[in-house]
């Protein structure tokens, strides 16, 4: 089954002058769940159909009259750049195959075309599809500083610059489907940028909350699948799990690095084919719940402790939201101490107190480890014991953190300025925003150098040119020293 058949808006181009062939890929793509599948078995009809339908893939069978698939892939790669090819070859012409993937190929089948290898394929290129389409509209933030829904954040009281980026990226990735992971410390905010998404996405369903730490597998089963009649002893009715309820929205998983392990394969299973079996059911069932998944874990570590499944983790993070600490972004702590003073002199009832300037300097010099959580509950801790007088240092010491050496960093002029000092430290040259867009098409890519070049339509031996003055050798297995 297709990931997401919902992503592909133009035509499967498919390209073979034996039409049996053609016809079979075409209906194992049809049951996969692609719509739009169109077969050609002339090579002469596929530029002029390009120029009227235009494609998000096609593939093309090597060995062909008139145009043979070699020379279509030159001419698509230069007149539609932004169309991804899979060359289709016979046991003999595997050689040519990989002279087409140097070219710019995406992928190559040889036949006969296995139907899990030809879903796999079209797969891939959804993928790298929909990432070109979020770096091109990444690459137009981070140059105009632009953001679509500010409103959406408004929850979210920062004047940093690299939280500003992080809300750029998030605008990006919140219309695609994939799964979205959101790691920071204990109170940094993720639940608040899982809704930002949420609200950017402009899904019609509901944003749905479960928290799966300390959940066994057959409770999870249960909440998240639900269950049939007589499932188990209690189990009188039928109930419906989140997954269902979460049905055209989110289902947001709190603290996803503690699920148990066997609950991670049903996860996966989930993320994958979107698919899942109600407890006690036979009755596969399919879901439209976009998944986002927090923790304060860091995964990779987990991984290699072997606590959490790498295939999961891999498919997880598709889309990654790291959200700073408080003391990496110290020049939020007067906007969030002003705000949470007003907040808590209303629950209060008592007029908001003045702080005293020495209080602001102990604050920026603590280390939060609770983060905005903790200076929020610091802070309402302050005013209710608050009687008279300005607050001053004395007035936070009953949950001090540890004091650490914080560097201050006022907001610079303009948010603009905060965005480029956060990814480079100083206004940089076109060069440098290059090799920042192409290092993070490389990281999107599991650096394979190929599908980054697809990625930023450009040639692989442009990434390699643009990579060596930097001594970053591509992965060849071969040393630099």
């Amino acid at each position: 089954m297709l990931a997401d058949s919902s992503a592909i808006h133009l035509p499967v181009l498919l390209v073979d002058d034996d039409e049996t062939c053609c016809t079979m890929m075409a209906l194992t793509l049809q049951k996969a769940g692609v719509k739009n599948v169109h077969c050609l078995s002339d090579s002469r009809q596929v530029l002029p159909f390009l120029q009227k339908h235009g494609a998000a893939l096609a593939l093309l069978d090597l060995a062909m009259p008139h145009l043979s698939g070699y020379e279509l892939l030159g001419m698509i790669r230069h007149d539609y750049p932004g169309i991804q090819v899979v060359v289709i070859s016979g046991a003999n012409e595997l050689g040519r195959a990989v002279e087409c993937m140097k070219l710019g190929a995406l992928d190559y089948l040889s036949k006969p075309v296995e139907p899990n290898r030809l879903v796999a394929c079209v797969n891939g290129a959804v993928r790298i599809n929909g990432m070109q389409g979020e770096l091109l509209s990444l690459k137009k933030r981070l140059l105009e500083d632009s953001l679509d829904n500010p409103a959406a954040f408004e929850a979210i009281i920062t004047r940093s610059g690299k939280m500003r980026a992080l809300f750029q990226y998030a605008e990006v990735v919140a219309l695609s489907s994939q799964p979205i992971l959101i790691t920071g410390e204990t109170g940094v905010g993720k639940e608040l940028m899982a809704r930002a998404v949420h609200q950017i996405s402009r899904v019609s369903g509901e944003f749905v909350s479960v928290n799966v730490a300390g959940l066994d597998d057959v409770t999870f089963s249960d909440t998240l699948f639900g269950h049939k009649k007589g499932a188990f002893t209690g189990a009188d009715q039928v109930r419906e799990g989140l997954i269902a309820r979460a049905a055209d929205g989110t289902l947001f998983l709190d603290e996803i690095g503690d699920l148990d392990e066997r609950s991670q394969i049903k996860l996966l299973r989930l993320l994958q084919e979107g698919e899942y079996y109600p407890v006690g059911s036979d009755t596969l069932k399919k879901t439209t719940a976009r998944i986002i998944a927090v923790t304060n874990h860091n995964l990779s570590e987990r991984v290699a402790e072997k606590l959490f499944r790498k295939d999961l983790y891999y498919r997880l993070c598709t889309h990654e939201i790291h959200i700073p600490s408080l003391r990496e972004r110290s020049e939020d702590i007067p906007l969030l101490l002003d705000n949470f003073l007003r907040e808590a002199a209303l629950s209060y009832h008592k007029n908001q107190p003045k702080v005293a300037v020495r209080a602001i300097s102990h604050l920026l010099g603590l280390s939060f480890p609770g983060n905005v959580r903790e200076l929020k509950a610091m802070v309402y801790d302050a005013v209710a014991r608050h009687t008279e007088g300005d607050l001053t240092d004395l007035s936070f010491d009953r949950r001090q953190g540890e004091r650490i050496t914080v560097p201050v960093s006022i907001a610079a002029d303009s948010l603009s300025e905060q965005v480029i000092d956060a990814l480079f430290g100083h206004f940089p040259t076109f060069h440098e925003i290059e090799n920042y867009l192409i290092e993070e098409a490389l990281r999107r890519t599991g650096g394979n150098p190929g599908m980054a070049a697809s990625l930023l339509g450009i040639t692989r031996q442009t990434i390699s040119n643009r990579r060596k003055p930097c001594g970053v050798a591509e992965k060849s297995g071969k040393s630099n020293g």
